[in-house]
């Protein structure tokens, strides 16, 4: 009997991920079908026991849900409950266990797809959202010297820094968005995330940046937004001679992962690489 698995986020036009998925299962022979599910914030809670009901496999969560997704689970993972947030939930027996694959997909990715180390280095992240408390966590624990964190909601960035601060020795505090700590941080940071969605599709003429910000050329510029493949963030940082990878690693790295949790099986993971970018053009 073929498997239901699928996505869950408000809006789900950009996403790559069925493509990627049912890609990776028709190169593996398995009866598995993704499908992409809509749910506005405010019909999350009702639509969990719908899919539930329903007896889907499981499902990757993208924004806006990956943190108030949280309390309507039945368990989380360790990894998940540290982060604070779920980007793929598997419904084992009618229970809906939440993991976080974003954390480990971002690192393997800024490893394997920039080379970059981040045990003692510097780094600012733009966004205090759930792929942000990802991207913070996993920085921290990889041994990262330090962390500065902005958001338009200062609360946002304020409590994910004090959070995040308790975790291990790595420093972490927050700032203002477009603040004159937050462009004096960037001019000395080893490494700039962007988990915001600014400059995601349709919205392609916007960049996190600070106005009038030159950028120096040893930093590395992650943006975690991969559609468009080349964001006005990345086209900036490539003027100014930085290194700039788009966020397509991660998601495929996530990806793989949480194919895994859903299949128990080893993701082929150059198939879902050449899926998504068939998908993206």
């Amino acid at each position: 009997m073929r498997k239901i698995v699928g996505i869950i986020g408000f809006p789900l036009g950009h996403s790559v991920s069925p493509a990627m998925h049912n890609a990776a299962y028709k190169e593996l022979g398995l009866d598995y079908e993704y499908i992409p599910f809509e749910v506005e914030p405010e019909d999350l809670a009702q639509a969990l026991p719908g899919l539930r009901a329903l007896h889907i496999a499981g499902f990757n969560v993208t924004i806006p849900h990956k943190e108030t997704i949280i309390p309507l689970l039945d368990d989380v993972t360790k990894l998940a409950r540290t982060i604070g947030a779920v980007n793929t939930v598997v419904n084992q027996d009618g229970e809906l266990i939440g993991y976080n694959t974003d954390g480990p997909g971002f690192i393997e990715s800024l490893k394997e797809d920039a080379n970059f180390e981040p045990e003692g280095k510097k780094a600012v992240i733009l966004g205090a959202g759930g792929a942000s408390r990802a991207v913070a966590t996993m920085l921290a624990e990889a041994g990262a010297l330090s962390l500065l964190i902005s958001d338009i909601i200062e609360e946002k960035a304020k409590e994910l820094a004090e959070y995040t601060d308790g975790l291990t020795k790595t420093k972490c505090s927050w700032t203002k968005a477009d603040s004159p700590l937050l462009r004096t941080e960037i001019q000395q940071a080893d490494l700039l995330v962007n988990t915001t969605p600014l400059g995601m599709h349709p919205d392609v003429n916007k960049s996190p940046l600070p106005e009038k910000l030159k950028l120096p050329k040893t930093l590395l510029v992650y943006d975690l937004v991969y559609n468009p493949a080349e964001t006005k963030l990345l086209k900036t940082a490539r003027a100014a001679g930085c290194k700039a990878v788009s966020g397509l690693g991660m998601l495929i790295r996530q990806g793989a992962l949480a194919f895994t949790v859903f299949t128990g099986e080893e993701a082929p993971v150059e198939t879902m690489w050449s899926a998504a970018q068939k998908a993206l053009r």
